[in-house]
């Protein structure tokens, strides 16, 4: 009698290949479980504005790169506060974003807002702040970045000097140049003033400086007047930072045929032939990253850091179409040997912590 093996031989052969797909079935789940995250959590960020946006470049940029890193993660979002001039507004105006605690962080752009934040963060302890163009330590709720603003003051003050030793047609035989500031505050004070006399001083140390103060950032008939003041006295190039009292200043040097130094971004467009040099600060770039690494959780807070040309975060227009037709020749061949040796870190100008 022959005995039939072939049928239970499938049926276990059958029964091991459902096993193991049961098995890989599970492991498969098991591992999608994994990699599956969960559902993050919200994200919001207020973006205080220690004035209005609209016509401070400083501000646009903040705006702008916090909308760009928002942009990137679903789950962010951000709202904007407008802090007006009135500055004795600003802390009462930062504590009631506070006071909400809906807000992830708080981030903000001026030298003066850590000093603001401080008082705050001792009623607030759980709420995080990100100023920029700003420097202050130890602060556990608080990181700031600020830019080495000596650098582009230098490279305004250096171009101020060339321009008003040269023979371009607004320029006259004083060797003199002109600051016209909103207010003095510590990074003006330390850095901007020291780096822009470094700056005309190495072309030529007999170079003086005529430097007048508004009193705030606004008033453009006063900036105007102080700017005609300075021109009366031989001025023929000033640098200007002042908000949006920067267009009396820009008006005055255009009726009068003198030329203006811009700070923070490229305006060479807004007066063309008169604005003919402006530093920048990257701002919009370093907020999208700075802020970015907030969303993830990697912004180290207690921390202050200093970011530089060679980084990358402060640099000078020398590309740009309207800047060559400004400027003669043979100051922008001078101009670009000290540009490429602040951008390359060759020529080291330390910024002091305010």
């Amino acid at each position: 009698m022959q005995v039939n093996l072939k049928v239970p031989a499938i049926g276990m052969i059958t029964l091991c290949l459902v096993s193991m797909a049961l098995l890989v079935s599970c492991k498969k789940e098991e591992e999608a479980s994994k990699e599956t995250p969960k559902e993050a959590e919200a994200y919001k960020v207020a973006a205080f504005v220690p004035g209005v946006v609209a016509g401070s470049p400083i501000y646009e940029q903040l705006v702008s790169g916090a909308e760009k890193a928002v942009g990137e993660y679903p789950n962010a979002s951000l709202k904007v506060i407008e802090g007006g001039f009135n500055q004795a507004e600003w802390g009462e105006k930062i504590t009631s974003l506070a006071a909400t605690g809906e807000y992830n962080v708080i981030i903000t752009s001026n030298p003066a807002m850590p000093f603001v934040i401080l008082d705050i963060t001792k009623s607030f302890p759980d709420q995080k702040f990100i100023c920029f163009d700003s420097f202050y330590k130890g602060n556990s709720q608080m990181h700031t970045v600020l830019y080495n603003q000596v650098e582009q003051a230098y490279f305004l003050g250096y171009l101020g000097g060339l321009i008003t030793g040269s023979s371009m047609p607004g320029a006259n035989s004083d060797m003199k140049v002109g600051m016209v500031v909103a207010q003095q505050y510590p990074a003006l004070d330390k850095m901007m003033v020291p780096g822009y006399k470094q700056g005309f001083q190495a072309v030529d140390p007999a170079i003086t400086m005529d430097f007048r103060v508004i009193g705030n950032w606004y008033d453009a008939n006063k900036a105007a007047d102080l700017a005609n003041s300075m021109i009366d006295s031989g001025v023929d190039v000033i640098a200007t930072i002042a908000g949006g009292a920067n267009q009396g200043v820009i008006n005055a040097c255009k009726e009068r045929g003198k030329y203006v130094l811009y700070f923070d971004s490229n305006e060479l467009s807004m007066a063309p032939g008169v604005i003919v040099g402006c530093g920048l600060l990257y701002q919009e770039r370093l907020v999208s990253e700075v802020l970015k690494e907030a969303i993830q959780g990697k912004v180290p807070y207690g921390v202050a850091r200093i970011v530089t040309a060679e980084q990358g975060y402060v640099d000078f227009v020398d590309d740009d179409p309207l800047y060559i037709k400004s400027v003669s020749a043979d100051v922008r061949e001078a101009m670009d040997i000290v540009v490429k040796k602040i951008r390359s870190g060759e020529l080291k100008l330390a910024a002091p912590e305010l």
